[in-house]
């Protein structure tokens, strides 16, 4: 059984560095900045972006960026 958040295979961390590098391009951040951020408080990278690989791996980078970041706006 998949526990929620956990990262369980290569693609999915694959996934999670790919989020993570274009945010923090298309935001011009340092990704560093950017996983501390997807980290912090709501745990957003554990809650949202790791449970939701399933889905979100099989859509374009920008529907994956605009989702991540409208579910950021929407926790904030």
């Amino acid at each position: 059984m998949k526990n929620e958040g956990t990262l369980l295979n290569k693609n999915e961390l694959e996934f999670v560095v790919f989020c993570i590098e274009n945010l923090a391009l298309r935001k011009n951040l340092n990704a560093r900045d950017v996983y501390a951020a997807l980290t912090a408080k709501n745990d957003f990278l554990n809650s949202y972006i790791i449970p939701g690989y399933s889905f979100l791996h099989t859509q374009d980078k920008e529907y994956i960026l605009n989702d991540i970041e409208e579910a950021l706006e929407l926790r904030a």
